[in-house]
């Protein structure tokens, strides 16, 4: 492709209504963001209800497309030349040169999609269709038109200027991230947390991350493992702030004080406590977990009940009602699956009960509580003083 602008479409921020420009001023700051280490000079703009990045000089086009699909809120990512209105035999000839340039094999079935945004234009849109599809007829005798299933859809959108496109680049879909607050993830070195965090974040929401490290039971190879996969998020959310938490002498403590078949629901709700502290002081509106409804003893209905009972912000959880293989889907999709799957345990894997309750009862698990109260309180004052904080890039 020799284009040096991409057309850049949306879909849920076009009915925003009078809100709109916000969304697409957020849009246009993620995408310049995104841009921004790509070798090449871009400028992003609004106009008629459109995006455009337009380069200037050579630049970078595999990894401006690549930029650009890590953006939410883009649905398409099209490069498109733009023309001035000099008649309509002129714009016949930048078609057919289009084609020509774009396509090595001209055998290929196609329809023209015209769209006359500037009603002032001579031609209406079913005749511009027409009188172009027989233009590439007349010069391309292999190609053939088919309207319901064509291979190539040559789009001419009639604006200030022309817009000419026939590829479009899938985008993620969402929402540009910062348009609906901050949430804090509970990210581990697992398949499912990092998922949950790039479905949240797929919704406008901003994220940070807090990780529990249990040295030396859990390795600086499992933090770092945890930090790549932060770094994957971030390819689309932005500079995530990832707090690294010492929870080994919590762990421990709960460990020597606690029944053995509660540990993981006690350890789980001392996570959300800390999660939630931290929350505080980055200012989120919630927590993010990736837990989903019985994959594990600590994600039964009833484990969720009790884990959720020390939580005052709401706590989202974006994978409840997906099955493993539809996490791992997600998981292979934006590139995180191999990290995830490396050998490293993390502190949830460490002090794992030969037979957890799957059924918790909540007065109980409070009983277990009070067994903490001697040192609890000085444990969890220290984790939060130690915390070290790491700003992850996706870059």
């Amino acid at each position: 492709m020799n284009e040096t602008s991409f057309l850049i479409k949306y879909a849920e921020i076009a009915i925003k209504g009078k809100n709109r420009y916000l969304f697409e001023d957020a849009l246009v700051a993620q995408i310049r963001r995104a841009l921004k280490n790509v070798e090449g000079n871009f400028s992003v703009r609004r106009e008629q209800g459109r995006i455009y990045v337009d380069t200037k000089d050579a630049f970078d086009y595999d990894g401006a497309v690549e930029a650009l699909r890590h953006v939410f809120g883009i649905v398409g990512i099209c490069p498109v030349v733009l023309l001035e209105d000099e008649g309509f035999e002129r714009l016949e000839e930048e078609v057919v040169s289009y084609v020509s340039r774009v396509y090595g094999e001209k055998q290929f079935s196609f329809k023209v999609n015209a769209r006359r945004a500037r009603k002032n234009y001579p031609l209406e849109s079913m005749e511009i269709n027409a009188r172009m599809g027989e233009k590439i007829l007349e010069t391309f005798p292999n190609t053939r038109v088919d309207v319901h299933h064509p291979e190539v859809t040559i789009c001419i959108e009639i604006r200030n200027q022309i817009n000419l496109y026939s590829v479009v680049i899938p985008g993620p879909g969402g929402m540009p991230v910062g348009t609906n607050g901050k949430a804090m993830l509970l990210l581990s070195g697992g398949i499912d947390s990092p998922v949950a965090g790039y479905m949240i974040a797929k919704r406008g929401v901003s994220i940070d991350a807090v990780y529990f490290h249990a040295p030396p039971y859990t390795s600086e190879r499992a933090k770092q493992k945890v930090v790549d996969l932060a770094q994957i998020i971030a390819r689309y959310t932005g500079p995530i702030r990832l707090h690294v938490v010492n929870f080994t002498a919590i762990q421990l403590y709960i460990y020597e004080q606690c029944p053995h078949e509660d540990l993981t629901i006690v350890m789980r709700r001392y996570m959300m406590r800390l999660a939630e502290h931290f929350a505080g002081e980055c200012g989120s509106l919630g927590l993010i977990t990736g837990e989903s409804i019985g994959q594990v003893a600590s994600q039964t209905m009833q484990s969720l009940a009790a884990t959720n009972e020390v939580c005052t912000l709401p706590v989202y959880r974006p994978l409840i009602g997906f099955d493993k293989q539809e996490i791992v889907e997600v998981s292979e999709r934006i590139g995180a699956y191999e990290t995830s799957i490396l050998p490293y345990e993390d502190c949830c894997t460490i002090f794992v009960a030969k037979h957890p309750v799957t059924k918790p009862n909540i007065k109980i698990i409070r009983r277990d509580e009070t067994m903490l109260a001697e040192k609890i309180d000085a444990l969890m004052q220290e984790a939060v003083g130690t915390v070290e904080v790491i700003t992850v890039t996706g870059n």
